[in-house]
Protein backbone atom coordinates (compact mmCIF):
# COMPACT_ATOMS: atom_id res chain seq x y z
CA UNK A 1 0.00 0.00 0.00
CA UNK A 2 2.75 2.68 0.62
CA UNK A 3 4.37 1.87 -2.80
CA UNK A 4 1.33 1.79 -4.34
CA UNK A 5 0.45 5.45 -2.79
CA UNK A 6 3.91 6.77 -3.51
CA UNK A 7 4.24 5.48 -7.03
CA UNK A 8 0.64 7.11 -7.92
CA UNK A 9 0.14 9.68 -5.38
CA UNK A 10 2.64 11.28 -4.06
CA UNK A 11 5.75 10.50 -5.26
CA UNK A 12 8.31 12.33 -2.81
CA UNK A 13 7.25 9.51 -0.21
CA UNK A 14 10.15 7.73 -2.00
CA UNK A 15 12.80 9.57 -1.43
CA UNK A 16 11.66 10.20 1.94
CA UNK A 17 11.82 6.79 2.62
CA UNK A 18 14.36 4.96 0.59
CA UNK A 19 17.48 3.66 2.13
CA UNK A 20 20.33 6.07 1.98
CA UNK A 21 23.68 4.94 3.68
CA UNK A 22 24.29 8.46 4.76
CA UNK A 23 21.61 9.52 6.25
CA UNK A 24 21.26 6.40 8.42
CA UNK A 25 25.17 7.01 9.48
CA UNK A 26 24.97 11.03 9.61
CA UNK A 27 21.65 12.14 9.88
CA UNK A 28 20.83 8.84 12.03
CA UNK A 29 18.26 7.94 10.20
CA UNK A 30 18.02 4.50 11.18
CA UNK A 31 14.17 4.14 10.24
CA UNK A 32 15.28 4.01 6.39
CA UNK A 33 17.35 0.41 7.10
CA UNK A 34 13.41 -0.98 7.19
CA UNK A 35 11.29 1.80 5.28
CA UNK A 36 13.52 1.41 1.73
CA UNK A 37 11.62 -2.51 1.60
CA UNK A 38 8.10 -0.12 1.81
CA UNK A 39 8.82 1.95 -1.37
CA UNK A 40 9.66 0.50 -5.14
CA UNK A 41 11.10 2.77 -8.18
CA UNK A 42 8.42 1.30 -10.19
CA UNK A 43 5.05 -0.66 -10.67
CA UNK A 44 7.04 -3.43 -12.41
CA UNK A 45 9.28 -3.46 -9.72
CA UNK A 46 6.42 -3.36 -6.75
CA UNK A 47 4.51 -6.28 -9.04
CA UNK A 48 8.12 -8.39 -9.50
CA UNK A 49 8.36 -8.15 -5.23
CA UNK A 50 4.77 -8.73 -4.66
CA UNK A 51 4.38 -11.53 -7.24
CA UNK A 52 7.68 -13.75 -5.49
CA UNK A 53 6.86 -12.81 -2.07
CA UNK A 54 2.78 -14.64 -3.25
CA UNK A 55 4.62 -17.72 -4.74
CA UNK A 56 6.99 -18.34 -1.58
CA UNK A 57 5.24 -16.63 1.50
CA UNK A 58 2.28 -18.46 2.21
CA UNK A 59 3.51 -21.78 2.38
CA UNK A 60 6.74 -20.30 4.33
CA UNK A 61 4.55 -18.49 7.32
CA UNK A 62 2.45 -21.55 7.18
CA UNK A 63 5.67 -23.81 7.89
CA UNK A 64 7.57 -20.88 10.21
CA UNK A 65 3.84 -19.43 11.44
CA UNK A 66 2.95 -15.98 10.99
CA UNK A 67 5.45 -14.68 14.21
CA UNK A 68 8.25 -16.50 12.90
CA UNK A 69 7.67 -15.16 9.25
CA UNK A 70 7.83 -12.12 10.10
CA UNK A 71 10.66 -12.11 12.11
CA UNK A 72 12.20 -13.94 8.92
CA UNK A 73 10.96 -11.01 6.66
CA UNK A 74 12.27 -7.88 8.53
CA UNK A 75 15.53 -9.94 9.37
CA UNK A 76 16.32 -10.29 6.01
CA UNK A 77 15.52 -6.96 5.27
CA UNK A 78 17.87 -5.40 7.67
CA UNK A 79 20.43 -7.78 6.88
CA UNK A 80 19.77 -6.86 3.48
CA UNK A 81 20.60 -3.13 3.95
CA UNK A 82 23.00 -3.80 6.47
CA UNK A 83 25.26 -5.22 3.77
CA UNK A 84 24.67 -2.30 1.93
CA UNK A 85 25.56 0.08 4.61
CA UNK A 86 29.19 -1.73 4.76
CA UNK A 87 29.39 -1.32 1.61
CA UNK A 88 28.32 1.96 0.77
CA UNK A 89 29.36 3.74 3.91
CA UNK A 90 31.05 6.51 1.92
CA UNK A 91 29.23 6.62 -0.89
CA UNK A 92 27.33 10.02 -0.97
CA UNK A 93 25.03 9.60 -2.84
CA UNK A 94 23.99 5.89 -2.90
CA UNK A 95 19.78 4.82 -2.54
CA UNK A 96 17.99 1.89 -3.17
CA UNK A 97 14.16 1.20 -2.74
CA UNK A 98 12.24 -1.83 -2.75
CA UNK A 99 11.49 -4.97 -0.34
CA UNK A 100 13.78 -7.44 -2.70
CA UNK A 101 16.41 -7.78 0.51
CA UNK A 102 13.42 -9.35 2.49
CA UNK A 103 11.96 -11.35 -0.84
CA UNK A 104 15.54 -13.05 -1.19
CA UNK A 105 15.48 -14.08 2.30
CA UNK A 106 12.50 -15.89 2.11
CA UNK A 107 13.13 -17.49 -1.30
CA UNK A 108 16.73 -18.73 0.11
CA UNK A 109 14.43 -20.02 3.89
CA UNK A 110 12.08 -21.66 1.91
CA UNK A 111 14.67 -23.20 -0.18
CA UNK A 112 15.65 -25.09 2.84
CA UNK A 113 12.20 -26.38 3.93
CA UNK A 114 11.41 -27.33 0.15
CA UNK A 115 14.90 -28.59 -1.53
CA UNK A 116 13.03 -30.50 -4.05
CA UNK A 117 10.22 -28.49 -5.13
CA UNK A 118 10.52 -26.55 -8.89
CA UNK A 119 10.98 -23.00 -9.41
CA UNK A 120 10.75 -21.56 -12.89
CA UNK A 121 12.28 -18.51 -13.88
CA UNK A 122 10.31 -16.23 -16.08
CA UNK A 123 9.25 -18.10 -19.40
CA UNK A 124 11.44 -20.80 -18.95
CA UNK A 125 9.56 -24.04 -19.08
CA UNK A 126 12.40 -25.94 -17.04
CA UNK A 127 12.10 -26.33 -13.18
CA UNK A 128 14.50 -25.62 -11.04
CA UNK A 129 15.07 -27.31 -7.63
CA UNK A 130 14.78 -24.88 -5.24
CA UNK A 131 17.92 -25.37 -3.49
CA UNK A 132 19.88 -25.19 -6.71
CA UNK A 133 17.71 -22.19 -7.52
CA UNK A 134 18.78 -20.45 -3.80
CA UNK A 135 22.30 -21.67 -4.34
CA UNK A 136 22.79 -20.26 -8.07
CA UNK A 137 20.90 -17.07 -6.55
CA UNK A 138 23.23 -16.37 -3.97
CA UNK A 139 26.69 -17.12 -6.33
CA UNK A 140 24.96 -15.49 -8.97
CA UNK A 141 24.64 -12.57 -6.58
CA UNK A 142 27.82 -12.22 -4.88
CA UNK A 143 29.55 -12.33 -8.49
CA UNK A 144 27.45 -9.31 -9.51
CA UNK A 145 27.93 -7.08 -6.55
CA UNK A 146 32.16 -7.73 -6.86
CA UNK A 147 31.51 -6.73 -11.03
CA UNK A 148 29.69 -3.37 -9.65
CA UNK A 149 31.45 -2.71 -7.00
CA UNK A 150 33.22 0.32 -8.35
CA UNK A 151 29.71 1.94 -9.64
CA UNK A 152 28.24 5.27 -7.56
CA UNK A 153 24.10 5.13 -8.60
CA UNK A 154 21.59 3.03 -10.24
CA UNK A 155 21.24 -0.77 -11.11
CA UNK A 156 20.46 -3.83 -9.06
CA UNK A 157 21.31 -3.65 -5.44
CA UNK A 158 22.80 -7.16 -5.66
CA UNK A 159 24.55 -6.42 -2.43
CA UNK A 160 20.75 -6.41 -0.89
CA UNK A 161 20.20 -9.49 -2.55
CA UNK A 162 23.37 -11.27 -0.97
CA UNK A 163 22.59 -9.78 2.56
CA UNK A 164 19.11 -10.59 2.64
CA UNK A 165 19.36 -14.10 1.09
CA UNK A 166 22.13 -14.91 3.79
CA UNK A 167 20.26 -13.10 6.52
CA UNK A 168 17.00 -15.79 5.98
CA UNK A 169 19.62 -18.43 5.81
CA UNK A 170 20.56 -17.28 9.16
CA UNK A 171 17.43 -16.22 10.57
CA UNK A 172 16.22 -19.96 9.48
CA UNK A 173 18.42 -21.57 11.32
CA UNK A 174 17.67 -19.48 14.33
CA UNK A 175 13.92 -19.40 14.41
CA UNK A 176 13.78 -23.73 13.27
CA UNK A 177 17.36 -24.91 14.31
CA UNK A 178 15.66 -28.19 12.84
CA UNK A 179 15.33 -27.14 9.73
CA UNK A 180 18.64 -27.71 8.58
CA UNK A 181 18.36 -31.37 9.29
CA UNK A 182 15.22 -31.79 7.59
CA UNK A 183 17.14 -30.22 4.69
CA UNK A 184 20.00 -32.61 4.71
CA UNK A 185 18.05 -35.94 5.10
CA UNK A 186 15.37 -34.80 2.18
CA UNK A 187 18.87 -34.16 0.57
CA UNK A 188 19.80 -37.81 1.17
CA UNK A 189 22.93 -37.28 3.74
Amino acid sequence: MVSGYALFYDKSLIDQLAFRPKRVLQDKEYFRMITGGFVHGSVGHLAFNMLTLFLFGPQLEITLGSISFLILFFGAELAAHSLALWMHKDSPYYSSVGASGAISGVVVSFAVFYPHKLIYVFLIPIGFPAWIFALAFIVFSAIAMMKKKDARMGGIAHEAHLGGALGGLLLTLLLKPAAFSVFFSQMGF
